[in-house]
């Protein structure tokens, strides 16, 4: 049986009217660090979206192409895109394998994206998927409530950190963006 290249920490912040998205770039492969400086952030449509994967990589590039297919058949309407989306993944027995989850994120809304047909809308403006979510979401949650001064942005950066500091399928090798205008 091969072993699967897995693990991410993926996390989403709106807050004070922007959103930033980041992941770190640690891919684990069984007990080892199979590499350091993946690229899980992604943006589409001229940077209007942005999109952050946990999950198998093949499985998360299928699924990032479709989701951009879904962008174009409707308008740019991400949420629209993504409730088709997850149709499909739910229905469709090819995609229903695919073992990834994306966290998709334009300039005014967050949302998860899985492979159980779910979009949701996370609670308190912060977004969480991978091995190190909910390190980084309770981060983020105290950023939210304490530092409220920090940008969407500095609040992913720190929670990161935070997360990559605690768990052991997180680095500190971040990727951070915005969704342009």
């Amino acid at each position: 049986m091969m072993t699967k290249i897995r693990s991410t920490t993926v996390l989403g912040v709106y807050h004070n009217g922007e959103v930033a998205l980041g992941a770190d770039g640690q891919a684990t492969m069984d007990k080892h660090i199979a590499k350091s400086n993946v690229k899980k952030i992604r943006k589409l449509l001229d940077g209007k979206i942005v999109t952050g994967f946990a999950g198998s990589t093949a499985d998360a590039f299928t699924l990032l192409e479709r989701f951009e297919e879904k962008l174009n058949s409707y308008n740019s309407n991400m949420k629209r895109a993504a409730i088709e989306l997850a149709k499909d993944w739910r229905k469709d027995q090819y995609l229903r394998k695919l073992e990834a989850m994306m966290v998709v994120a334009n300039k005014n809304e967050l949302l998860i994206i899985s492979g159980t047909g779910d979009v949701l809308e996370p609670d308190n403006e912060i977004a969480a998927i991978g091995s190190g979510s909910m390190f980084a979401h309770a981060a983020a949650l105290a950023l939210k409530k304490h530092a409220p001064h920090l940008s969407a942005e500095e609040m992913v950066r720190e929670a990161l950190t935070i997360a990559a500091d605690i768990c052991i399928y997180t680095n500190h090798n971040l990727i951070i963006e915005k969704p342009a205008e």
